[in-house]
């Protein structure tokens, strides 16, 4: 059996046309509710770290599960996060059965105080669920321990992150969001791993570039992509990169980081061959979730719009190449990750609602 394909709309508003200004707006000027979290460091196998910033029922960001007022941690004052956990943190989860939790894996240098990772987390806490958000190696606010960072293949460090969750508050009913790289990262994980993810209840995927190698493409060879939406994001990534060169000298070639201009330079230099690839393309091609979405086992959502300017249409998957848990929804509007609904200047809240209606239906 084949995937279903929903081709319904998102009403984008009229005066907001084209998938490049409703992907800026989306993630510049868009309403949307702001959400405190407690954060929990996990060290990794390999003596990296991850964070993980929690809400839900019981837990709030500016007080303790003892109803004790505490001030805002300094060290976190540039992030989303208001405190570190504590133990009684988790003794008030732990007593929620069978509440209903997500894991939401963020998109490339996103991080929890992200317009689409605070507007999904204040909805579903919002109606009592339990929301995580899973930072990366090196997106939390922090620099990891390690001359690695993330990558979107990173399936490795998904099934880290959601063994954390799992162990964390076991009796809950799992659900997994990935937005653009989490979201491929995340699909590969589950379609590689269907046995063991049997408790993962169902899975979104947002605006995700399903083949890595016609989004690299879009992103480092068209006007746009080369000229506003690299620069945009390689403007932090160069900057990490070149403080680890600082930290692990040989390890990162500094001359080429200063000659990058796009995606592709910085794959070719950096991601690929730190993390087990030849080159760019050997990397979005090994990477790329689109050749196993015919494996996925867990109910999944795939959200694509067709004007995404990262995303290709023409590289989108049919219902021929998903399995029959896949619900492929493909409006004509919404940009990459922006999805903006309403009057002027209009808001976030059709993407949590999107996302919603189809967890409830596999309760």
């Amino acid at each position: 059996m084949a995937a279903q394909l929903d081709l319904s709309p998102c009403p984008s508003p009229i005066w907001l046309p084209g998938g490049h200004t409703q992907t800026i707006w989306g993630a510049t000027v868009a309403r949307f509710h702001h959400i405190s979290f407690v954060r929990e460091r996990v060290d990794t196998p390999d003596g990296d770290f991850l964070d993980f910033d929690w809400t839900g029922p019981g837990l709030f960001a500016d007080k303790t599960a003892a109803n004790v007022r505490v001030p805002r941690e300094p060290a976190l004052a540039h992030t989303a996060a208001y405190r570190w956990a504590d133990r009684t943190d988790w003794q008030a989860l732990m007593g929620l059965e069978e509440t209903p939790a997500l894991v939401l894996f963020h998109g490339l240098e996103g991080n929890s105080t992200s317009r689409y990772a605070q507007s999904i987390a204040q909805y579903f806490r919002g109606r009592g669920w339990i929301v995580v958000i899973a930072h990366f190696r090196g997106c939390s606010g922090f620099p990891n321990r390690m001359a690695r960072a993330y990558y979107s293949g990173d399936t490795e460090d998904v099934g880290f992150m959601l063994d954390t969750v799992r162990a964390r508050i076991p009796n809950a009913r799992w659900h997994a969001t990935g937005v653009s790289l989490g979201g491929n990262a995340m699909l590969k994980f589950l379609a590689e791993n269907p046995d063991t993810s049997q408790w993962v209840n169902a899975a979104a995927a947002i605006s995700v570039p399903l083949d890595l190698v016609a989004a690299g493409a879009a992103l480092s060879d068209t006007p746009v992509g080369k000229w506003v939406y690299s620069p945009y994001f390689l403007a932090s990534m160069k900057r990490k990169i070149a403080e680890k060169a600082q930290r692990f000298p040989g390890n990162i070639d500094t001359l080429r980081l200063n000659q990058i201009k796009t995606i592709r330079d910085f794959d070719d230099m950096y991601t690929a061959p730190m993390h087990g690839y030849k080159n760019a393309l050997d990397y979005w091609t090994r990477a790329s979730s689109k050749p196993l979405l015919g494996a996925l086992a867990t109910p999944s959502l795939i959200l694509n719009a067709r004007n995404d300017p990262f995303v290709p249409e023409a590289s989108l998957p049919g219902p021929n190449e998903c399995s029959a848990q896949v619900l492929l929804h493909q409006p004509a509007e919404g940009g990459h990750v922006g999805f903006i609904t309403g009057k002027f200047p209009g808001h976030t809240s059709w993407l949590p609602t999107r996302l919603s209606r189809f967890f409830e239906r596999r309760q």
